[in-house]
């Protein structure tokens, strides 16, 4: 995100409540001590925490390995389970340092860094949003791609070969050739707001393209899409003279007119357009929302067959609930239907990935589906569209199927709350025969495992840790979880000497006092149990996500341990109608999304005050941002004598202002009544603003391109009608990330929790450091 000079917050204080702090004076070195445990501080004192490799073709993977002199990038060789320098740092950073004219540290590279290795041996190196090609054979040497090769900088989405990317240009697909930057035009009828490939709906408007490469990299299967007559969200950036209007299509739920596309199947040496013979369809996913649920630029739900002459694509239901399996034959554009599948409330396909598979060589389809409460995967025939057999059974989730073996018909995925005795939100890896469903556990480990597997399915990473234990990462073979070489093993005596400590694994009763939940506490690292402490419950409900951030191992979890410092006990509780847990868990309340989880947050908040007489029930707070923002408000709103202070960041707070498919996937379609109400008036919190007690600080950026502003407008405007004292502060220039102003947002959140809660002083504008690059 590029920074503005005009990008200052303006504060404005609406009928503000003056109650003046009392109790005790935090100074700087108070708001220091919680500076020292935010990520950017933490992190860098973890050695040799490698929890992500990047295979670079079957046998070979690259990492960041990290300690106290700096980053080392190393290449392992999987097969002799040996590691070496993947290239030499020293000359990559002053090459890549003179390419873009920014001095570049070879001991510590920036975060968005990521690089792939050609067939002459340079490098493709990406470098924020810019491809570097780099020679390191003498001197080293680096150039901005597109301008080496004469080319556009336009992101591409390659083909397996290596040899080819696809990407959008004016509404069209081109190709460009890697190695020599030609560029070919494979569409020529593509205009505005109907064009091809394109990544353009709602909240994703990029320049990207999506599209499903054919195993040979002769094929491209896309789609046209249909955007007009879309209705329109429109944003504002400020600066000296004119202000800039961006617009761009953003349907809304019950909008007639949504994102529609026509599948088209381009051999990319003749340039030959099929168009599959099936009726336009809505631009969705079985999984996410969007149709791209990897961010990797491919079609999720097109899945090609190896000899690529035909390819599977489900099709969605506008109220997710309804999936139609088709075949297609990429040469006449033929699609038959093969089966349909109806679930009740809305359909998911994995937790993660999108998990069905296409077995054209016997005509099956592997259908993962929660028929019994639990996602488990089970075998069709695509002759008959019956179902054939089980795959996997019993309790817990087939979260992701990271590979299929034809051969041998084995499936391999990571799955959770398999195995008895284990926190249900571990990862664990897993095997099974797809033909007598017999399952093995490779990764036995009591920890969450985090899995890289290779292309050819050979072999895999796991990074497994907990959230007090760091990981340890190893080379396992697929076969039996056997362990090849062990990659790295995590030290944190640095960051223990810096006063760090773990937080709290917490378990406590739902609303129904029978279910368990999971959470995280954190107390402050000087806490004296003879002292009551406010509590903060940070939120975050769902339904696609939780408030816990995991379960691997983080030295930081966003900022809860620094706000624990400055006097509070933080909390994260997944509440019910969170995921990764049963069907019955995650739809809990499917159509009520008001519920935001908010029974269980302040019934687990109820009993850990009852367990620990250090909290102090008196003093909650709650904060979270987009949906923890909207579950932030609708707490102050609807439980106004629990939760003392909120502060609401950039919420969804009315879901018929949010993207269309996102509230009609877990709300239901928009259903008007003859009274003129709606279905989803019982999660629209300006109906119950009226409500507030407490002191609410609503915050939103100005061009929050995800989640307009509009939805904290609403907001505002009911608790002015209704003659209610709260703060806001809106961002100039900002999306619904804060950028710049993210440490300026964090220190107004910490004085408001500080002053309004604790009841303490804070310190007058301590400046937190800059957002990290």
């Amino acid at each position: 995100m590029r920074p503005s000079r005009f990008a200052v917050p303006l504060l404005l204080a609406l009928v503000p409540v003056l109650v003046p702090a009392q109790g005790r004076q935090l100074t700087d070195a108070d708001y220091a001590r919680a500076v020292k445990f935010l990520p950017q501080n933490t992190e860098p004192l973890v050695d040799h925490d490698v929890q992500k490799a990047t295979w670079l073709d079957d046998t070979h993977f690259w990492y960041r390995d990290h300690d106290a002199a700096g980053d080392h990038f190393m290449e392992m060789h999987a097969a002799a389970g040996k590691a070496a320098p993947a290239f030499d740092q020293a000359k990559l950073a002053a090459a890549l340092g003179n390419a873009s004219g920014k001095p570049l540290d070879a001991k510590k590279f920036p975060r968005a860094f990521d690089f792939r290795v050609l067939p002459d041996g340079k490098l493709d190196v990406t470098l924020g949003e810019t491809v570097y090609r780099c020679d390191l054979s003498g001197k080293g040497v680096c150039t901005d791609r597109a301008k080496l090769l004469k080319t556009g900088s336009e992101p591409g989405v390659l083909s397996p070969d290596g040899k080819l990317e696809a990407f959008v240009r004016n509404w069209n697909l081109w190709m460009r050739d890697v190695a020599t930057g030609k560029e070919t035009q494979l569409t020529s009828d593509g205009v505005k707001d109907y064009g091809y490939a394109t990544d353009n709906a709602g909240w994703v408007h990029s320049d990207g393209a999506i599209v499903k490469w054919s195993p040979d990299s002769k094929k491209i299967a896309t789609y046209r899409q249909d955007q007009r007559g879309i209705a329109e969200m429109y944003t504002v950036r400020i600066g000296v003279g004119h202000s800039k209007l961006d617009a761009w299509p953003y349907p809304l739920p019950g909008d007639r007119k949504v994102f529609m596309i026509e599948p088209v199947v381009i051999d990319v040496a003749t340039h030959r357009l099929v168009r599959l013979k099936m009726a336009p369809e809505q631009r969705l996913s079985t999984l996410c929302d969007d149709i791209d649920c990897r961010d990797d630029g491919h079609w999720s739900d097109v899945k090609w067959a190896p000899d690529n002459k035909t390819f599977a694509i489900v099709s969605t239901s506008r109220d997710r609930q309804h999936e139609t399996f088709r075949i297609a034959n990429a040469e006449t554009g033929d699609v038959r239907s093969a089966f349909e599948f109806t679930a009740r409330d809305y359909y998911e396909s994995g937790h993660g990935r999108v998990n069905w598979q296409y077995l054209p060589e016997k005509d099956q389809a592997i259908w993962p589906s929660e028929q019994t409460d639990w996602a488990n995967l089970y075998l069709y025939d695509l002759k008959t569209g019956r179902r054939l057999r089980v795959i996997t059974t019993g309790e817990g989730n087939v979260a992701e199927v990271l590979h299929l073996d034809r051969a041998t018909r084995t499936l391999w995925f990571v799955g959770v709350g398999r195995t008895g005795g284990v926190n249900p939100y571990y990862r664990q890896f897993f095997k099974v025969d797809i033909d007598t469903g017999k399952t093995t556990l490779l990764t036995p480990e009591d920890a969450d495992h985090g899995i890289e597997m290779s292309p050819d399915g050979k072999y895999f990473v796991d990074a497994y840790s907990t959230p007090t234990t760091p990981p340890v990462t190893v080379l396992r073979a697929s076969d039996d979880g056997h362990v090849i070489a062990t990659v790295a093993k995590a030290d944190i005596a640095r960051l223990k000497a810096a006063g760090w400590v773990p937080p709290i694994p917490i378990t406590v009763k739902a609303r129904d006092g029978r279910t368990t939940l999971y959470g995280m506490m954190f107390k402050p690292t000087n806490f004296d149990p003879a002292k009551k402490y406010p509590i903060v419950d940070y939120v975050y409900p769902g339904p696609q996500t939780g408030s816990v951030r995991g379960r691997s191992f983080l030295a930081s979890r966003g900022d809860n341990q620094s706000l624990a410092e400055l006097g509070f006990i933080v909390v994260a509780i997944d509440g019910m109608g969170t995921p990764w847990r049963s069907r019955s868990f995650h739809h809990y309340w499917y159509g009520n999304m008001g519920d935001n989880t908010l029974p269980d947050q302040v019934a687990g908040i109820k009993q850990l005050a009852q367990r620990y007489p250090w909290i102090d029930l008196t003093r909650v707070g709650i904060w979270g941002h987009s949906g923890g923002g909207n579950a932030t408000a609708d707490a102050m709103f609807r439980y106004p004598d629990f939760f003392k202070v909120g502060w609401a960041e950039s919420g969804n707070h009315d879901n018929r202002n949010y993207e269309n498919d996102w509230g009609e996937k877990y709300q239901g379609l928009l259903v008007t009544h003859k009274d003129g109400t709606t279905n989803d008036d019982n999660q629209a919190n300006q109906l119950i603003a009226k409500n507030l007690k407490g002191r609410l600080m609503l915050v939103h950026g100005a061009i929050d391109d995800n989640v307009p502003i509009s939805n904290t407008y609403l907001v505002v405007d009911a608790l002015i009608k209704a003659n209610k004292d709260f703060d806001m502060l809106i961002l100039p220039n900002q999306h619904h990330g804060y950028g710049d102003d993210t440490p300026y947002v964090t220190r107004r959140r910490w004085d408001y929790f500080v002053k309004y809660l604790a009841g303490d002083t804070p310190p007058h504008e301590y400046a937190l450091p800059p957002q990290p690059k």
